[in-house]
Formats: C-alpha cells, structure tokens, sequence
C-alpha cells in the first residue's frame, strides 16, 4: 500500500461525493454538499484545493472547468484509517470495541456471512 494522505473528517465528506460520483466538478460538489453541511462555497473549495494538493484527488480541464477524480480508493482509504485508529487503543479493548460495533449495527445476513468468513480465515 503506498503511502496514504492524512484525511480529515471535513475531507472525507468530499472524497465521499469523488468516490460516488468518480468525476465532479468543484460546483457539482458544492451542490451536493452545501445542504446537508451548511457550509460556504469557499470552504468546499478550499477543502478541494487540500485534498488535490495532499495528492488524494486529481483534474482535468475540460473548457474552462476543473474536473476532479479521485486518485485513492475509498477502500484504501478505510484500511489507513482503521489501521490508524487500532494502533491508538489497546489490545485489551479490542473485544469489547469489536462487539459493540457489531451489536449497535443493523447488519444483513449478507454483511453477517462476510464477517464470518473474515474471522474463519483469520483464523486458520
């Protein structure tokens, strides 16, 4: 895995809409955002110009927009997180963070049997 960039939880929410959209110009991800966060224009733009310069986004212009796409998978992205926030807590509190996540979740069978799957493997 290379080296993953540092995301914030506010450059998260924008990587969401790349990672949905996989191409968005910055007025098509202030459209999407600006409702549902409440936030300026200039801070979602700012928030695009971080994000391109820590290398997690890239553009192409096409007339005189931007188009920006993601340069890293959400999948990754998830691994560095977790990876990240395991190395804070303790081995001790590993079980019980693991089953309280498990327990306040609305899991379907499906997310249940893949869980399963995960552990078997892991342990074998």
């Amino acid at each position: 895995m290379k080296n993953q960039p540092k995301i914030s939880d506010a450059e998260w929410r924008v990587m969401q809409v790349f990672w949905q959209t996989g191409n968005a110009t910055a007025n098509e991800v202030i459209e999407k955002l600006q409702d549902e966060s409440g936030w300026n224009p200039k801070t979602i733009r700012t928030m695009i110009n971080r994000l391109a310069g820590k290398g997690a986004i890239g553009h192409e212009i096409k007339g005189r927009q931007y188009h920006y796409h993601p340069l890293i998978g959400q999948e990754e992205c998830v691994k560095v997180e977790t990876k990240s926030f395991f190395s804070r807590i303790s081995k001790a509190a590993l079980k019980p963070m693991l089953a309280a996540f498990v327990e306040e979740q609305n899991l379907s069978q499906e997310e249940i049997e893949e869980l399963k799957k995960i552990l078997d493997k892991k342990s074998k």
